[in-house]
């Protein structure tokens, strides 16, 4: 557009014009300065909508970052509650814990629960039933037995519950299952 400026085109009356031929000359060299800047706004409308996607997917890939190391955080704070979660489970099925008081193993019962409810309200789910079929992506099978009553490929004990956040598995299930 400088070049518009540079070189003012004058347009002279018509009765004072001339030719034809000067006329033609100054529309060639108006459409050819036309041309030349549509060619330059098409270049400049080209970089803006490149650096428009370009900060899109910035904001993006951002986003999906900030997603990630969350999770890895959430993972990170489970990693060190699953052994507590682990420890209650243990107390809770061992025999001496039928000799402990009514009310303390209603107490620590509690403690768990609350323990587990707020991994719930963050996303995390413990999971892991008797009865259920063996999967393989979902649980780790310890030991296979013949001996207990369900049908072949049912989990008929737990030895550690799993966690999962989403889809995705944290720790697996530790099973026994049927033969």
């Amino acid at each position: 557009m400088n070049d518009l400026v540079d070189d003012e085109i004058n347009f002279e009356p018509e009765d004072e014009l001339g030719d034809i031929g000067a006329a033609t000359a100054k529309i060639k060299k108006l459409r050819e300065q036309l041309k030349e800047a549509q060619e330059k706004r098409d270049e400049y409308l080209d970089g803006w909508q490149r650096c428009k996607a370009d900060a899109i997917n910035a904001r993006k890939e951002a986003a999906q970052q900030h997603d990630r190391a969350h999770g890895r955080g959430k993972e990170s704070v489970l990693e060190d509650i699953i052994p507590v979660l682990d420890s209650f489970d243990m107390a809770a099925n061992g025999e001496a814990w039928l000799a402990v008081d009514e009310n303390w193993r209603n107490g620590v019962d509690l403690i768990r629960n609350q323990l587990l409810d707020v991994l719930s309200r963050h996303g995390i789910e413990r999971f892991g039933k008797v009865g259920e079929q063996f999967d393989h992506q979902l649980h780790e099978a310890v030991q296979e037995v013949d001996d207990m009553p369900g049908e072949s490929g049912e989990v008929v004990r737990i030895l550690r519950y799993g966690y999962r956040m989403g889809d995705r598995v944290i720790r697996p299930t530790q099973v026994i299952v049927k033969q």
